[in-house]
C-alpha cells in the first residue's frame, strides 16, 4: 500500500522503458526523502520534548509521549501534510499552572477534555474562524509566554528553584545572581551559545540541529568534568504512563478547571492553525484544511490525556525542519514518532546524565525566539493601535495568566476595530436662511461625545435641519442622543414662543418634525 499523499505517475507499456515503473520509483524517491526528514525532525523534537516537560513540572518522559503521539496518531490524518505534532513550549506556562493548581494526575483528564473540545469545534466547522483572530493578540500571546518563559528558565539555568508565581519571579532575579551554580550557568550559556552560532556551521555540521548540539555537547563537557549540576530524573517510558481515573475526571468539575479546558483546547488551537498558515507559505503542496487540522489535534490530544501525557500542538520549528529537509508526505511526521518511541524505550537512562541547565538553555532560546522585537517596531511605524494590542496582550499573560491575558488582548483589539471602524463626520452646508446639517460615516457610541459636540457647536439664530442620509449605521446610543438634542431644540423654540423671547426662539429654529433624513 502506498504511503499517503506519494505522487501518482503512469504505468504500463508508455510509462517504462524496460526499467522500474515511474510509479513506483516515484514512491520510492518520496519514501527515502521522508525517512531522511523524519531522521531530522526527531532530532530537532527530541530535545524539546524534554525540555518542555521539565519546564512544564512533570516527569521528562511525558514529553516523549507526547511528541511520539503527535506522530504516530495525528500524523495520520490528512490535514496538514508536512505539520509536525508535539508537546510546545507555549503551552509550557499553562500547563505549569494546571499541573501547579490540580496536580500532575488530572492533567490527563483536562488534556483529553480539551481535545474532545478541538473535535468538537472541528466538526462543527469553527476552524477558519481562528483567522478572524488578530495577528497582534497572537504575537502578543507568545511574546508574554516567551517573557514567562525565560524569566523560570533564568533560574533552572542557575540551579535555582523557582519561586511560584512570576511576579516573585520577576521580583526574585536580582538576588538570583548571587545563588547561582557558575557550572550550571556555564552549561546553559553555552548550550544558548551554541544554538545561535550553529547557522553559521558548515553545512555538513548543520545536519545535526543546533539545540541536540548545544545539549549534546553541555552533557559531554558536564560529565567529562564531573560538574556537581542537577540532571534529568527518569523512570522509563511504561512507568511515566498514568492514565487518569474516576478521582481524576470527578476533579473536572472543580472551579476553575472547564476554564483551564477551554484555554488548552483554544491556545492549543490558534498555536496550530497559525503555525500551519505559516507551513503552507513554505512549501507548494497541498493547503492545510484547518476544520480537519482541528480534528486531527483533538484526536492526538484526547489520545495524550488518556496516556496522562502533555498537550500537543503544532511546531513551526519541528514543522520547518520538516519541510527543509526534503519531506514530501505525511510519512515523514509518522516515522518521526516512531524514532522518538524508539529512543524513549531503547534508550531512555540516556536522559539521566542531560544536565537540566542545557535544557533550560534550550528554551531560553525558544523563548527569546518567541518575542517579537521587529514586529512591534514595524507596527508601531505603520499600526501604532496594533502595536499597542500586541504590547498590552504580552503585559497581560505575564501579568496575570495566559487565558486572562488573551481575553484582555482580545477584548482590546475589538474595542480598537469599532474604534477605527465608527468614523462620522458632521458636514454644515448653508441652505436657504438656514443651515443643513449632514452627518456621514459610523455613529457608534464611541463617537457620541464628538457627535454631540458638534451639533452644541452649531451656531444661534439660524433654522437646522438634520440629515442622516450619509450614515452607514447608527446605532441605539446615538439615536437617542439625536432625538434628545432635537426634542431639546423643540423645547426651547417653544418656551421662547410663550415667552416672547426672540433670541431664545433663534436659538430654538430647528426642522423639527421633518428636518431628519432617513438613514440609509
Amino acid at each position: 500500500m502506498p504511503w499517503p499523499g506519494s505522487s501518482r505517475g503512469s504505468s504500463g507499456p508508455s510509462g517504462t522503458s524496460g526499467g522500474t515503473p515511474p510509479r513506483r520509483s516515484g514512491r520510492r524517491d518520496a519514501l527515502r526523502a521522508d525517512v531522511a526528514a523524519s531522521v531530522v525532525v526527531a532530532l530537532v523534537a527530541l530535545p524539546l520534548c524534554v525540555g518542555v516537560a521539565v519546564a512544564s513540572g512533570v516527569p521528562a518522559e511525558l514529553g516523549l509521549i507526547t511528541g511520539v503521539v503527535g506522530g504516530l496518531v495525528t500524523g495520520w490524518f490528512r490535514s496538514s501534510a508536512l505539520q509536525v505534532s508535539g508537546p510546545a513550549a507555549g503551552l509550557t506556562v499553562l500547563v505549569y499552572e494546571a499541573v501547579d493548581r490540580f496536580g500532575v494526575g488530572v492533567l490527563g483528564v483536562l488534556v483529553c477534555a480539551a481535545g474532545v473540545v478541538q473535535v468538537a469545534m472541528g466538526v462543527l466547522g469553527l476552524g477558519r474562524w481562528f483567522r478572524a483572530i488578530s495577528v497582534a493578540v497572537v504575537q502578543g500571546m507568545l511574546a508574554g509566554i516567551g517573557l514567562v518563559l525565560i524569566t523560570g528558565q533564568l533560574y533552572a539555568v542557575g540551579d535555582v528553584r523557582a519561586p511560584g508565581g512570576t511576579g516573585e519571579k520577576l521580583a526574585g532575579l536580582v538576588p538570583l545572581a548571587g545563588e547561582a551554580e557558575v557550572a550550571a550557568v556555564a552549561l546553559g550559556a553555552g548550550t544558548v551559545a551554541v544554538m545561535v552560532l550553529w547557522r553559521r556551521m558548515p553545512a555538513a555540521a548543520r545536519a545535526v540541529p543546533g539545540a541536540l548540539a548545544g545539549v549534546a555537547l553541555a552533557t559531554a563537557a558536564a560529565w567529562l568534568l564531573a560538574l556537581p549540576v542537577a540532571k534529568v530524573e527518569v523512570t522509563g517510558v511504561l512507568a511515566a504512563v498514568a492514565p487518569p481515573g474516576l478521582r481524576e475526571v470527578a476533579a473536572l468539575w472543580s472551579p476553575g478547571a472547564l476554564g483551564t479546558v477551554l484555554a488548552l483546547a483554544l491556545i492549543a488551537s490558534a498555536e496550530t492553525l497559525f503555525s500551519a498558515a505559516a507551513v503552507d507559505r513554505l512549501h507548494d503542496g497541498p493547503r492545510t484544511e484547518y476544520d480537519r487540522e482541528l480534528v486531527a489535534q483533538g484526536a492526538g490530544n484526547a489520545v495524550c490525556g488518556l496516556l496522562g501525557a502533555l498537550p500537543m500542538t503544532a511546531v513551526i520549528v519541528r514543522s520547518a525542519a520538516n519541510v527543509e529537509a526534503g519531506a514530501r508526505t505525511r510519512a515523514s511526521r509518522v516515522l518521526h514518532g516512531c524514532w522518538l518511541l524508539l529512543f524513549a524505550v531503547l534508550l531512555p537512562q540516556v536522559l539521566s546524565v542531560v544536565p537540566l541547565a542545557s535544557l533550560a538553555g534550550v528554551l531560553l532560546y525558544a523563548g527569546w525566539k518567541l518575542l517579537p522585537g521587529r514586529a512591534v517596531l514595524t507596527l508601531w511605524r505603520g499600526h501604532r493601535g496594533e502595536a499597542v494590542v500586541l504590547v498590552v496582550t504580552a503585559g497581560a499573560v505575564v501579568a496575570t495568566n495566559l487565558f486572562e491575558g488573551v481575553l484582555i488582548g482580545l477584548g482590546l483589539a475589538v474595542a480598537k476595530s469599532a474604534w477605527e471602524t465608527s468614523h462620522v463626520h458632521v458636514e454644515t452646508v448653508p441652505e436657504g436662511s438656514g443651515l443643513r446639517v449632514r452627518v456621514l460615516g459610523n455613529a457608534t457610541f464611541l463617537r457620541l461625545p464628538k457627535l454631540l459636540d458638534a451639533l452644541e457647536r452649531l451656531p444661534a439664530g439660524r433654522e437646522v435641519r438634520l440629515d442622516l442620509t450619509g450614515l452607514r449605521h447608527l446605532d441605539h446610543a446615538c439615536l437617542t442622543a439625536l432625538e434628545g438634542w432635537e426634542r431639546q431644540r423643540e423645547r426651547q423654540r417653544e418656551r421662547a414662543a410663550r415667552t416672547g423671547d426672540e433670541d431664545l426662539l433663534a436659538d430654538g429654529r430647528s426642522a423639527a418634525g421633518g428636518g431628519w433624513g432617513p438613514a440609509s
